[in-house]
């Protein structure tokens, strides 16, 4: 398995390796904070966790507006120094979060990070876009999400620890780290795509309009809503249940979450070859299977003293919490089994529904759904949480999940096989 994703990522060229390894390292301060900012702000700070979800969504919603932005800059002027520029204010919002006091401060600092990472991801999906051609794009993208996820379990366990000694330190570490990937971007990305400099406005926010004219492009970003609603447990609402459920503390919180990036390293690309000759939109059905059941496995949590019965197990205290664990556990593998199908299929659909040169902003769109649908999904988990709802928030996601998958099917039928991946054909 190990040897199957080491050859996958083989044979790309330089560039592309230095936005991954510069991806490896903002996720990893991402990960120093990732699991345990609902906490910190809900229990330590002392904001209700609706305001936290509020300010998740501002966060998401600003992101969403950089990543708009972010798209348009990066085909006007080129991915290079949009992606630098992003790291290096970055560095700086980020940090800012250790200053956090009250709700309003934390939904002002959330606004101001929104905004400032937002520009990063169209920026760098494009750059990925522009270095590698159509038979090996897909595993370009898996690339940056194995990246990911080795930053994202290292960070995991190295906040788990700092945030015991030192709980703000993990928002200041996370700033640092933006300041290193712009100093590395700098250093070691060419100006693949120099952009158009000469364009007009007008001419530049044409691309913007085509992009959000396209039926089938804005169908796709309604459906990218929908997954980073799912998305945006993991952290809005999952942490709470391990914290003040099972009673978990932030260094146990760290470790189960590195399960994570540990099935997303081992399995991200076995997986998109296992998938190479299914349509993109089938595998993206298979993704919506995965969160469902995943879901399932958080309503059992609260039935583990019923399912100990029914094995015939006592109900004692650390059998309810040790079955609770495997059950997040269980949850963590099977919504990163979908996210593993997810992620680089809906990037790799948008980037061939349309010519090249527009490839940032239609990925800043389906950026910009995804970053709505994290913040909405915040939002809505905090919601039910705050209204004593908790429990009809996971079949509440199962039956959104069907939504989605009915709605990927009715979309495949818009697409061409070219543009769904099948093999034979070519979409560049």
């Amino acid at each position: 398995m190990f040897g199957s994703t080491l050859d996958a990522v083989r044979g790309f060229r330089r560039p592309v390796y230095a936005v991954a390894g510069g991806r490896l390292i903002n996720v990893f301060g991402s990960g120093l904070v990732y699991p345990f900012a609902s906490i910190h702000f809900h229990l330590q700070v002392g904001l209700p966790l609706s305001v936290v979800g509020l300010g998740l969504l501002a966060n998401n919603v600003a992101t969403a507006t950089g990543t708009a932005v972010g798209g348009y800059l990066a085909d006007r002027y080129g991915r290079r120094p949009v992606m630098v520029g992003s790291m290096a204010l970055s560095a700086f919002t980020l940090a800012a979060y250790a200053l956090v006091a009250t709700g309003a401060g934390f939904v002002a600092v959330a606004t101001a990070a929104g905004l400032t990472t937002g520009l990063y991801a169209p920026a760098s999906q494009a750059m990925i876009a522009d270095l590698t051609d159509a038979g090996e794009r897909e595993r370009g993208y898996g690339l940056l999400k194995v990246a990911s996820n080795v930053g994202f379990g290292s960070g995991f366990v190295v906040g788990g620890v700092l945030y015991e000694f030192a709980d703000t330190a993990v928002f200041v570490a996370d700033g640092l780290t933006s300041a290193v990937v712009a100093v590395v971007l700098l250093a070691a990305l060419p100006r693949v795509h120099e952009g158009r400099g000469a364009a007009t406005l007008s001419e530049s926010v044409g691309d913007w309009r085509r992009a959000i004219s396209q039926r089938r492009l804005l169908a796709l970003a309604g459906l990218n809503v929908g997954f980073a609603v799912m998305y945006a447990q993991m952290q809005a609402t999952v942490p709470v249940v391990a914290s003040e459920t099972l009673g978990l503390d932030s260094a146990e919180i760290g470790t189960l979450y590195v399960l994570n990036p540990l099935v997303l390293v081992v399995f991200q690309m076995p997986v998109l070859a296992a998938v190479s000759g299914w349509r993109r939109t089938r595998g993206l059905v298979a993704s919506t299977a995965f969160w469902a059941v995943s879901f399932l496995a958080v309503v059992a949590v609260d039935w583990t003293p019923t399912l100990l019965a029914a094995v015939g197990v006592g109900s004692t205290a650390r059998g309810t919490t040790l079955l609770g664990v495997g059950l997040l556990a269980a949850f963590l593998v099977l919504r990163t089994v979908g996210e593993v199908l997810h992620s680089p299929l809906v990037t790799s659909l948008a980037s061939d529904l349309g010519h090249a040169d527009e490839r940032g902003s239609r990925l800043s769109l389906i950026e910009v759904a995804k970053r709505l649908g994290m913040g909405g999904g915040a939002a809505l988990g905090g919601a039910f949480f705050d209204f004593g709802l908790a429990a009809l928030l996971w079949p509440t996601l199962i039956v959104g999940c069907v939504g989605l998958a009915v709605g990927v099917f009715a979309l495949e039928r818009r697409v061409s096989a070219a543009e769904n991946g099948v093999a034979g054909y070519s979409s560049d």
